[in-house]
């Protein structure tokens, strides 16, 4: 079966994204990348764990990192009875989902799919890291593809021409909607991109991957949506999410909810990618993550403000339902307070489990 990831941009890759090999992990430092193309190897579960924490990887990356990452279990449990071999990989899966609060949820899918792959092969006497592996790929390809069919959706709401404004880093619906506006035509459509501090993923993430694979792109500064809108003519706003809570609320990188002030003021559309999330009924169950808030007092490393100056991190934030124009799911594009007809006719979600 053709692999879902060819002809995507490089980062998008899935053994560029992070893979287990010869007894260790290897995950893109996207903390760095592009203007360095450095990998950080784990050698250990909490190894994978730690750098799932230090955001080496971001946006979709944590999901093939956690898979990979059970594949380390698998490799480092190896040699055990098969007791001490379950009761580890139990262990793994659960400290690997929970290396970050908010995405918990969602990570557990992946690691309990590996787990259950895992679990297959033992019975069976087969390899597991080569079971684990195979699942890994089989839900990258069952993700992409998804992702593939909403980029179509929303892409079918931008304009020959027209203007896109993003947030943060979208991994899979980035690429997937350059390639979708390639084939319907609209290699002329230019995309703006936040710079999305601290880390910059907008401006380091999203617009590689949107150059590389030929579009018009530009960086704009975090303080700089409301103004381009105004001037450039921006056509649609749209995010991916950490989360969609079945009551509409959306949680992503902090900055999407006052981005989509600004596009309710001027009347742009914004298009929220992913499929709802059945584990998280309510906003009220989602925990938002507050990082070092050293992070905010610099910039790439450098020191940005006097020391005694405190900072403020939450990783995430929260857009109400009342400014999210739909939900644009790989079965069509719902109203954020419809989002139970999504699941009516079997959808499992972005993130199901594949076994």
């Amino acid at each position: 079966m053709e692999r879902a990831d060819k002809d995507l941009a490089f980062m998008l890759q899935y053994e560029n994204i992070a893979w287990f090999e010869d007894g260790a992990v290897r995950i893109l430092d996207r903390r760095v990348y592009p203007r360095e193309k450095r990998f950080v190897v784990c050698k250990t579960v909490e190894d994978v764990v730690q750098a799932l924490r230090d955001m080496v990887t971001q946006s979709a990356g944590p999901y093939t990192a956690a898979g990979a990452g059970m594949a380390l279990a698998a490799y480092s449990c190896r040699n055990d009875s098969a007791d001490r071999q379950l009761a580890y990989m139990r262990q793994a899966s659960e400290q690997i989902a929970t290396a970050r609060p908010t995405t918990a949820n969602r990570m557990r899918l992946i690691t309990r799919g590996a787990l259950s792959a895992f679990e297959t092969a033992l019975n069976n006497g087969t390899d597991g890291v080569d079971a684990i592996m195979a699942y890994l790929i089989d839900a990258n390809n069952m993700r992409y593809n998804k992702v593939y069919k909403m980029a179509q959706y929303l892409c079918g709401m931008i304009p020959s021409g027209g203007a896109v404004m993003t947030q943060c880093f979208g991994e899979t619906i980035v690429g997937q909607m350059c390639r979708v506006l390639k084939e319907q035509g609209k290699e002329n459509v230019r995309i703006f991109c936040p710079e999305t501090r601290p880390y910059f993923q907008g401006a380091r993430l999203t617009a590689t991957v949107c150059h590389d694979m030929g579009m018009d792109v530009t960086v704009i500064t975090d303080n700089m949506p409301a103004f381009v809108m105004s001037r450039e003519g921006i056509d649609v706003f749209t995010s991916a999410a950490d989360a969609i809570c079945m009551d509409g609320h959306v949680i992503n990188k902090v900055g999407t909810f006052q981005i989509a002030i600004a596009a309710k003021y001027h009347g742009i559309p914004y298009f929220v990618t992913g499929a709802p999330d059945l584990v998280h009924p309510s906003v009220k169950e989602v925990p938002i993550e507050m990082r070092d808030p050293d992070f905010v007092l610099q910039a790439m490393g450098v020191k940005t403000a006097e020391d005694g100056v405190k900072g403020y991190y939450p990783a995430f934030d929260v857009t109400p339902p009342h400014l999210v124009s739909g939900v644009v799911t790989d079965t069509g594009i719902y109203a954020p307070y419809d989002l139970a007809r999504y699941f009516e006719n079997g959808n499992m979600g972005e993130y199901e489990m594949v076994i």
